[in-house]
């Protein structure tokens, strides 16, 4: 019962491989899975893929290498289906077609196998091939056989190719040239008649449409017809047609199981070009095989013999030759072939014959082949010779033959016996010939114009009176097609005298010459010839070319690129270009367009650097090797192991080595560390040192190669550096390149630079020291002279001597940016400081003309604007959002960038406003009475007293924790400990952190707020060192300068005696410029301050004099008056110091408005508001400098 179903399945899909109608098996459905087979009771159907039993070990092997043979054959069959849904289909299909054969052949059906989870058809618990039962023995159930893999057939290794191409397909091992992919058993072929390569149609067909596509889109004129075979690049005419079976007999064949793939069945019948029978296998691929039947009689080249052999052995084409005399007559009719039976005709007759000319006066064997007609000849003399053909000496009454014309004039005598013949040699008549000068054949003049009886002459006579000549030109058509001009004349005419115009090849030019006898010889002119060849490529470059007129009509007509070309402009250059191949060049005529493709073919393996990819022959030449997806095999000179990566050409390196490693550099002096194991130059950086050829100098360059010092390639004993020796006149260093070794020209002038100055040393140039040996000061004679310049700032020192200003710790409190600048430069500190960085740097490069910002938002776009505003640039937002930004350019205004930073000029606007708070405060207070002398605020700490033995390790550890405490609750300071080893006291000084932070945000250390924060420290400090630690014996405070001095202590600070003098001078100037402003209140205070012992600005000792009714005139020139006042102070100082014991020394001295820079005013103070006298100086206001 269980058979009964796979028995009719089986029978049902036996049939060749053929779908079963009454089935209804469509698109690859396998024989026995068709839906109706499946059990009405929904159980699941028995699978006939595992029917193969294992209770016949003897039939099972073979069954199986049949079932695998038929699976190729039907399961890649029709039964796969148009889609190829056969491959996708997994394996339940192909197994169940081979249990099918399997049945079919074996003449029963497979036995059934109990499947996992489903019920047995033949009911549970039996089974053929189940187990013994033995009482008290536990039951082996047998396990399932594993349905085995179908492993990969390997390529066919048949010696003819026709089996190796079924063996391939069927295998799957055949792939297609094209696309690569495989060919199987029911894709539609293509296969090419001279190399036998099987393609899929559609890729075939695609290869043979684009080809002739590209023909079309690039025509060339050396293209080659028909299109080129994918397989072996041969030439075809026929265009891939529809898929027919190999013979091509069938077309659309159908896959028959058991037969060969691609088949029709039937008889190959295919002709052969060798041979008179048809193929007589069943339809195959590839070539036909030789034929082994018996041929037809062949009869040998002569026709003597015959022979009868196999087609393989006969060759129908050139014949066969017996190796017997041929004997076949020659075609002189007189001689015999000697030769060996040959093919074809026997030629031309060599026997070497005795031959006589037609004249008789030469005889001569020749070749049998080279005599001419044979003619007969009269013998009257001439033959001296024994007769050649009767071997006897002929009578002067015998005729002779001659067979061939010798060299000679005849030269037999006419009848009349004076003149002779001039002909050749010919064949002579018994008689001898009449003579052309008689006067019977003379009847004309020799020109020919008048007859002889028409003269006025007595008629002639014999052959030897001359003809007469009438005077009539000649006119005979000479060579050159001229007419001969002389007169009527006997004998050739005289060589032509006339001039012709003769043009020149290419017909531009013409020359005037004598005429060339007939033989036209045309000149060359001088133009060489521009045309463009056929290629495209070549220009004609020929010299008077005969073919420039007509390239020059064929570009005003515009022809195609098909058109004709003339002769002379055919370009006969091989075109020599490379092909894509790589390998060859183009062998064809210099042509337009691209190369056409490498004709030749590759019938080698074509492998993988390590081998294990191959592309099988044959290829197109240039075909490169194969990717390969393994692992390069490579191992690395330098032992290291191989970093993975595929395997690649031998022409692209291996990725270098990454191992570091200990190497020298290329000097040798230095062994360095952790260098890459394929860098083979590595180089310390030390310089050489090593001496020069010159013997002074050593090479400066770095690490390099032996050999490769600065003088390598300087012929001499020099180098290339300057000499450096130190010059006998100037002390100065030769400049000139190294001379050694010979001594420095000390007579040329010294060309190293050196400085003159003022007497003042304000004023420097730089000059050329032109000493010599025979000068060796020249520059003591050139000196400069001091200017006004020099005189400011001659005085401006004196002015800051005297009011104890340092110049180099003085500035100005100009701010040359604008307040709206300031305001966005708080906004963002740090990213405001980088941008000012950039623009100082490009202010800074004089080559630099333009910065592009990156794109920012527009309130950093307005800082910009305002900041290069300020900077004297111009600026440009350019593209819109948000790739906005700016760009700054540098115009002729603008000149450099501000001294003063932003930070810098934020402090000082800090410092002007606090100090505006404070002016406005004494603006809101009544005036009070005066107050003392603004005293330095205390900035530090004096310990007085210290321990002995006491370091500043110990004071610094007793006074950490109160200095950080001081730093974190006040404004950021940094200490600094000292000693003082005069006083024997300790120095703790207090600065304050000036960063951009705290200046951004208004929190930088004024001087009151280090003192107040030094004040807090105090009580702190005294605690620890005093009264615990007993390290000091007291604390107070101080006032430390920027030159370590210290000018105030807290003891002093009620001292306010000094109230008077430079200091009060001092104080009311600085107090003029931190207010900035002449307002009321500030006036009431300074009329209320305590009149000073001493008072500037006013000359004491003078006398009132008369009150000038006149003002005094005006100076424009303010050195002017400083020099009169200076005169008058000298007259009347002898005077005034008699006179008045209370002047001081700088009575006449003049104080500076805060600044040196500033204004200085000089007044004399008048008594009581009233007018000045006669004698008093007037107010001036002097400008020092800016």
């Amino acid at each position: 019962m269980t058979e009964a179903p796979v028995t009719s399945i089986s029978q049902r899909g036996s049939h060749r491989g053929r779908a079963w109608r009454g089935g209804r098996f469509r698109r690859g459905r396998p024989h026995g899975s068709s839906r109706s087979d499946s059990p009405a009771d929904g159980s699941q159907p028995t699978q006939p893929e595992l029917a193969v039993s294992n209770h016949e070990p003897e039939a099972a092997p073979s069954e199986i290498r049949d079932t695998s043979q038929e699976d190729r054959q039907l399961g890649r069959g029709r039964g796969r289906g148009r889609s190829e849904r056969g491959r996708r289909s997994g394996g339940r299909r192909g197994t169940g077609q081979r249990s099918i054969v399997v049945s079919h052949r074996g003449g029963r059906g497979p036995p059934s196998v109990p499947v996992p989870g489903g019920s047995n058809p033949s009911g549970p618990g039996f089974s053929a091939t189940a187990p013994e039962f033995v009482p008290s023995h536990p039951v082996s159930i047998p396990s399932l056989r594993p349905e085995t893999t179908k492993e990969v057939m390997p390529k066919s290794t048949a010696e003819d190719l026709p089996t190796r191409i079924h063996e391939d397909i069927d295998r799957r091992q055949y792939e297609c040239v094209i696309c690569t992919n495989e060919v199987l058993r029911n894709s539609k072929i293509w296969s090419c008649s001279v190399c036998w390569t099987v393609t899929h149609l559609h890729c075939v067909k695609k290869w043979h449409t684009n080809q002739m596509k590209e023909r079309r889109e690039n025509p060339g004129p050396n293209q080659p017809e028909g299109w080129r075979c994918p397989g072996c690049n041969s030439t075809l005419h026929e265009q891939p047609g529809p898929y027919r079976c190999w013979c091509g007999k069938d077309v659309d064949p159908k896959p028959i199981a058991g037969l060969p793939p691609h088949t029709c069945g039937q008889t190959c019948s295919k002709s052969r070009a060798t041979c008179p029978h048809q193929c007589s296998l069943m339809c195959h691929a590839g070539p036909c095989p030789p034929c082994t039947l018996m041929g037809p009689t062949q009869t040998c080249f002569c026709g003597k013999n015959t022979s009868t052999k196999r087609c393989s052995e006969t060759d129908y084409g050139k014949g066969w030759s017996c190796q017997e005399p041929c004997g076949d007559l020659l075609p002189c009719g007189e001689h015999y072939c000697t030769q060996s039976c040959h093919a074809g005709l026997c030629g031309s007759c060599e026997v070497p014959v005795s031959a006589i000319c037609y004249c008789g006066k030469s005889s001569r064997k020749i070749p049998c082949n080279q005599r001419g007609d044979i003619l007969e000849s009269f013998n009257h003399g001439q033959v001296k010779s024994p007769s050649i053909l009767d071997g006897e000496e002929p009578s002067p009454e015998d005729w002779f033959e001659g067979s061939f014309r010798c060299n000679n004039v005849c030269g037999r005598a006419f009848d009349c016996g004076h003149h002779t013949c001039q002909k050749p040699c010919h064949p002579q008549d018994e008689l001898a010939a009449h003579c052309p000068f008689s006067p019977d054949m003379v009847t004309h003049c020799p020109c020919g114009k008048t007859s002889l009886d028409s003269m006025p002459l007595e008629p002639r006579k014999s052959c030897q009176e001359p003809i007469p000549h009438c005077n009539k030109p000649c006119n005979k058509v000479l060579a050159c097609g001229h007419l001969c001009p002389d007169e009527c004349h006997t004998g050739p005419c005289t060589p032509c005298t006339q001039y012709a115009d003769i043009s020149c090849r290419c017909g531009r030019t013409k020359a005037r010459s004598a005429c060339h006898q007939g033989n036209i010889c045309h000149p060359q002119c001088f133009r060489v010839c521009r045309a463009q060849l056929n290629c495209g490529r070549h220009e004609c470059g020929e010299r008077c070319c005969s073919g420039e007129k007509a390239a020059a009509e064929r570009r005003k007509q515009k022809r195609s690129v098909n058109e004709n070309y003339e002769p002379e402009h055919i370009c006969l250059q091989v075109c020599g270009r490379q092909l894509k191949c790589g390998r060859h060049t183009c062998q064809q005529l210099c042509h337009k367009g691209p190369c056409m493709s490498c004709p030749e073919a590759i019938f080698d393996e074509i492998s993988c650097a390590c081998g294990r990819t191959i592309l099988q022959p044959p290829q197109p030449c240039g075909t490169r090797p194969p990717e390969c997806r393994f692992l390069c095999t490579k191992s690395r000179p330098c032992g290291h192991p191989s970093v993975e990566h595929q395997c690649h050409p031998d022409d692209v390196p291996c990725p270098r080595c990454p191992f570091l490693m200990e190497k020298p550099c290329v000097c040798g002096k230095k062994v360095l560390k952790n260098q890459p194991c394929w860098f083979e130059e590595g180089r310390c950086g030390v310089p050489c040192g090593k001496k020069l050829k010159c013997g002074l100098h050593e090479c400066r360059k770095p690490c390099h190669k032996p050999g490769e010092c600065e003088d390598a390639g300087i012929s001499g004993s020099h180098c290339s550096q300057p000499c450096g020796k130190v010059r006998k006149s100037c002390d100065h260093t030769c400049v000139d390149e190294c001379h050694a070794p010979s001594a420095c020209r000390e007579d040329k002038p010294c060309q190293s630079k050196t400085f003159i100055t003022c007497p003042c040393q304000h004023r420097k140039q730089e000059v050329r020291c032109q000493a010599t040996m025979l000068n060796p000061y020249p520059t003591k004679e050139s000196t400069l002279k001091c200017d006004d310049e020099c005189l400011r700032l001659q005085r401006n020192r004196k002015l800051a001597d005297a009011l104890n200003i340092d110049p180099a710790t003085h500035t100005d409190d100009h701010i040359p940016y604008s307040d709206a600048t300031l305001k966005r430069f708080r906004e963002n500190v740090s990213w405001a400081q980088e941008q000012e960085r950039q623009l100082r740097v490009f202010a800074a490069a004089p080559e630099e003309k333009r910065l592009r910002f990156k794109p920012m938002p527009s309130h950093q776009r307005a800082f910009l604007h305002l900041l290069a505003e300020d900077f004297g640039l111009e600026t440009e937002s350019q593209d819109p959002e948000p790739h906005r930004h700016v760009c700054v350019f540098k115009t002729p205004r603008f000149v450099s960038a501000p001294q003063k930073t932003l930070a810098q000029c934020l402090r000082i606007a800090n410092t002007a406003a606090k100090l505006g708070a404070g002016t406005s405060a004494m603006k809101a207070t009544p005036a009070a009475p005066a107050q003392q002398p603004q005293l330095p605020p205390f900035n530090g700490l004096l310990l007085k007293d210290p321990r002995f033995g006491l370091t500043l390790d110990e004071l610094e550890a007793a006074l950490s924790s109160g200095l950080a405490t001081a730093s974190r609750s006040g404004p950021a300071l940094s200490f600094t400990t000292s000693f003082l080893t005069s006083t024997d006291e300790i120095l703790i000084k207090a600065t304050p952190n000036l960063t951009a932070a705290t200046i951004a945000t208004s929190l930088a250390s004024t001087p009151q707020a280090v003192e107040t924060a030094i004040s807090n420290l105090k009580p702190i400090v005294a605690k620890k060192v005093v009264s615990q630690q007993r390290l000091v014996g007291a604390v107070s405070l101080c006032h430390v300068n920027t030159s370590g001095d210290i000018t105030r202590k807290e003891q002093d600070a009620s001292a306010t005696a000094n109230t008077g003098g430079w200091s009060a001078v001092a104080s009311r100037g600085s107090w003029r410029r931190a207010t900035n402003s002449k307002t009321p209140a500030t006036a009431v205070a300074a009329e209320q301050r305590p009149r000073s012992a001493f008072v500037a600005l006013r000359r004491l000792g003078l006398r009132k004099k008369k009150e000038m009714t006149t003002p005094p005139p005006l100076e424009e020139d303010w050195s002017v008056v400083v020099e009169k006042e200076e005169e008058e102070k000298q007259a009347e100082g002898t005077g005034s110091s008699s006179g008045n014991d209370d002047v001081e020394p700088g009575d006449n001295d003049v104080m500076v408005d805060g600044n040196l820079n500033g204004v200085v005013d000089r007044a004399e103070e008048s008594n009581c508001g009233d007018k000045p006298e006669v004698g008093e100086s007037r107010t001036e206001e002097v400008v020092l400098g800016a």
